[in-house]
């Protein structure tokens, strides 16, 4: 379902339409998070989560994206605003609104990962994970190997 929220001259939208996925990869691409993510990849992430676009009458200001099962799993990943309408309470804004999409009031964990908002996050009851408790797997290799998959075929 698509919903809409507007405060001011900004809307935050659901609707993967309204996305401009320029702006989101443009930003992306620079961030210590997601640096040498291809656009194929941005795309089909998108299209796997519950997008949050942030919208200003110029055009696209911000995003995050939520991976979920809407049950037990929630994964709040690729929040931005851009820098010129920053100071204005977007990422707040869109946070408490990923936190509060109905069809997520189930969820029993939400996880995230930041190296320079803890402040922003432990507003809205986040805090480190329990040493011990959460691994991870990362495979660095990976944006090179779906570059190469999402590639035409040049052998022809």
């Amino acid at each position: 379902m698509i919903r809409e929220w507007t405060r001011g001259d900004y809307t935050i939208s659901t609707d993967p339409g309204r996305l401009d996925l320029d702006v989101i990869h443009g930003f992306l691409v620079r961030s210590y998070w997601a640096e040498g993510r291809t656009r194929a990849r941005v795309a089909l992430t998108i299209e796997h989560s519950v997008p949050l676009g942030v919208h200003h009458r110029s055009g696209q200001v911000g995003f995050a994206r939520v991976v979920t099962d809407q049950a037990s799993f929630a994964y709040l990943a690729d929040v931005f605003v851009l820098e010129a309408h920053r100071g204005h309470g977007l990422g707040r804004w869109i946070v408490e609104i990923a936190l509060g999409l109905p069809e997520l009031q189930y969820v029993r964990r939400w996880l995230l990962g930041t190296r320079d908002a803890h402040g922003l996050y432990a507003q809205f009851g986040f805090a480190m994970a329990q040493p011990g408790v959460l691994m991870e797997k990362l495979d660095p290799d990976s944006d090179r190997r779906f570059a190469a998959l999402a590639a035409p075929d040049t052998m022809s």
